[in-house]
């Protein structure tokens, strides 16, 4: 039985919370490229301008490294992992401080080739 090729790309330490990203890729899971970068540029999330990136680096890897045609491929996979947390202090009344956590994403996204 045959393997049949996957594209993967990576972003690591995107300074976006992974539950903002999780939204968007929701949308454009199973879905082919066209389709997908279409959802990507019309929808207002912050997330979509690092995905477009990501999608398109997934793309150019999928044609340039394993020679697949790009007019037959879809997203097979996209998933968002927890970064590090950048911890920082916010100054509160009576002297105490809040804790502020920045919280960081490594998102994943691969394309295959349709049968």
């Amino acid at each position: 039985m045959e393997q049949t090729k996957e594209a993967r790309s990576y972003l690591k330490f995107v300074r976006i919370s992974p539950r903002k990203v999780k939204i968007v890729l929701d949308l454009i899971r199973g879905k082919d490229v066209k389709v997908a970068r279409g959802i990507l540029k019309n929808t207002p999330k912050a997330a979509c301008e690092h995905l477009i990136k990501l999608l398109d680096r997934a793309v150019a890897d999928a044609d340039n490294n394993f020679g697949m045609d790009t007019d037959r491929l879809y997203v097979s996979e996209c998933f968002v992992t927890p970064g590090m947390t950048l911890k920082r202090m916010m100054p509160r009344g009576k002297g105490s401080a809040d804790r502020i956590l920045k919280r960081t994403s490594h998102i994943t996204l691969a394309v295959k080739e349709k049968e």
